[in-house]
């Protein structure tokens, strides 16, 4: 976080579901048009998820990003297309946990439903029907965090996390994260919006992400994204 009148923005960083979407996670058909005006203008954007590396490579593709993303919430990231798949994430422990958190709510009669369990390299996530702090006090003990997307719970090993991948991202390419403008709307993307030059958080996300940005958008989901990118890249709008 720095001085907003001495900051010359190179690169932004952006979470996807409630920030670059509406409440429903359609993706903002805006949004969409911005990120390419800014990658067509030599801008980087990196698009950062609790979403599958196969999900976002997908999206890269339609929105015409170069590839370069994080994943599961920072357990796996990839620069470029046809960079190396890298995973700070611990898989492992992240199953023993949910084996754990399984069997309690096994218990008392509720089903947890996993996320794509098959196309995960680092983290585990599953549906949002029970607490999230509920789940943090079951593995309190144990080397892993509990994240609430606000679309599902995800459980990650205690040494990734979108601001730890962010920091690798922008190394690798070149840059600093003081370099970068970052957006997100959720608990899950507060280090990730500190760690950043500017941290915006749209408007109706999680008071987490609100405390953590140095400027909230006064419209929410995509619109606030949209906002926000206009806002600090003023010339190429």
């Amino acid at each position: 976080m720095q001085n907003n009148s001495n900051f010359f923005p190179k690169a932004i960083i952006t979470d996807v579901d409630g920030t670059i979407t509406d409440k429903s996670r359609r993706i903002n058909l805006a949004a969409v048009s911005a990120i390419r005006t800014l990658f067509d203008n030599n801008i980087p954007v990196v698009i950062a998820s609790g979403n599958t590396l196969c999900s976002l490579t997908f999206l890269c593709k339609m929105l015409g990003t170069d590839g370069t993303v994080i994943c599961e919430n920072g357990g796996v990231y990839r620069m470029k297309y046809d960079g190396e798949i890298k995973i700070p994430g611990d898989k492992k422990i992240c199953n023993e946990a949910f084996r754990r958190v399984e069997s309690y709510y096994a218990d008392k009669g509720i089903e947890l439903n996993l996320y794509s369990p098959e196309y995960r390299f680092a983290d585990v996530a599953f549906a949002r029907n029970v607490s999230p702090d509920e789940v943090r006090e079951i593995v309190s003990d144990m080397p892993v965090v509990i994240l609430d997307s606000g679309f599902a719970v995800h459980i990650q090993s205690a040494n990734s996390g979108k601001g730890n991948a962010f920091s690798y991202v922008a190394d690798e390419m070149g840059l600093k994260v003081s370099d970068f403008v970052a957006f997100g709307d959720s608990h899950n993307d507060v280090d990730m919006l500190k760690k950043a030059g500017i941290g915006v958080a749209v408007a109706g996300g999680d008071s987490n992400a609100g405390e953590a940005a140095d400027w909230i958008s006064s419209r929410k989901y995509g619109d606030g994204f949209v906002e926000g990118v206009k806002k600090y890249f003023p010339s190429l709008f």
